[in-house]
């Protein structure tokens, strides 16, 4: 094969051993979800209600399965990278990430007691007691 030319065959091109490439129809799918997941999580990055760091992790898991050389990107990335890499290794959520999580959910939760109503108020604060209990279980 000429350099620089693309192959056609999957093993070939694989970045990660053991996430093998899915088949041709499904591909598209999955890079769709890795974009809109990207995109909303960068988003998140301003906004925050939208959480960044998992939409970054779904985006990754997506790359990974459409698109390795934007999942190696992301992967190299010094804000996402690290986080991803924690997460593959050991399902472990670094402590800064746990403390503002927590201190986001608990804000949340107060503003949705005050603002809304109709029982949509009770949401965020049924969603904080569920969220932080699994988040303080992971390891750092």
């Amino acid at each position: 094969m000429p350099s620089g030319a693309r192959c056609g065959i999957r093993e070939h091109c694989r970045v990660r051993p053991g996430v093998p490439l899915p088949e041709p129809m499904v591909r598209p799918l999955y890079l769709t979800l890795g974009i809109v997941s990207f995109a909303t999580g960068f988003v998140g990055m301003f906004l925050p209600l939208v959480p960044t760091v998992p939409l970054m992790l779904l985006a990754a898991f997506c790359f990974a399965r459409s698109n390795p050389a934007w999942e190696r990107r992301l992967m190299d990335d010094p804000r996402f990278g690290p986080s991803i890499r924690a997460w593959r290794a050991r399902r472990a959520i670094p402590r800064s990430a746990k403390l503002l999580s927590t201190v986001l959910l608990l804000a949340s939760a107060a503003t949705s007691l005050v603002v809304l109503d109709g029982g949509w108020q009770f949401v965020t604060p049924v969603l904080a007691v569920v969220m932080l209990p699994w988040i303080w279980t992971r390891p750092d």
